[in-house]
């Protein structure tokens, strides 16, 4: 019985040794990239999203709330060019668990998101992306997966020239 144990205990040092040979060979292994647990993210934000999308009525009067952040995930020179008024900046490329604590240190802020795909007739500053790869789907997922549930994200597209929101310029600013 003892042959027995020692030789299937070895049967399964050689089996769980192959197969992490396997994954290691490939030399594509990265503990740093997840696939798997960002699918998972992604469908737990999508189910805690579904009621946390805002007409534009709805934005403006949570907007005005105390300590509430308008955050705009695009890049800073998108942002400079046009955003809402009051609105701060945190390119996507830039979220990490270090700008979050530093900008958002208390995860129960309540955080309003929008993007590109929420305003039409202003190309230059809000050039559309393809609708699965929509800016507020990333920044959603990701402030998701960082621990922040206080989340709201502006629904519809809106037409940038008769939008109730303010929309301003940095450069404009910069510039007088």
């Amino acid at each position: 019985m003892r042959k027995i144990l020692v030789l299937t205990a070895f049967v399964m040092m050689i089996f769980s040794a192959r197969a992490v040979y396997a994954q290691q060979a490939d030399g594509l292994r990265n503990p740093a990239i997840d696939m798997e647990g960002f699918l998972k993210n992604a469908r737990a934000a999508s189910k805690h999203r579904e009621k946390r999308r805002l007409t534009e009525d709805q934005f403006i009067a949570m907007s005005k709330e105390q300590d509430v952040v308008i955050l705009d995930a695009r890049s800073k020179e998108k942002f400079d060019e046009l955003h809402i008024k009051g609105a701060i900046n945190l390119s996507f490329p830039d979220i990490t668990v270090d700008s979050l604590a530093m900008l958002l240190p208390n995860k129960n802020t309540k955080i309003l998101i929008y993007c590109n795909n929420n305003f039409e007739n202003e190309p230059e500053a809000f050039p559309t992306k393809v609708a699965p790869a929509s800016l507020n789907l990333s920044t959603y997922i990701s402030l998701y997966t960082y621990g922040y549930r206080n989340v709201y994200e502006l629904g519809p597209l809106l037409d940038a020239k008769t939008t109730k929101l303010e929309l301003v310029s940095s450069t404009a600013n910069a510039a007088e």
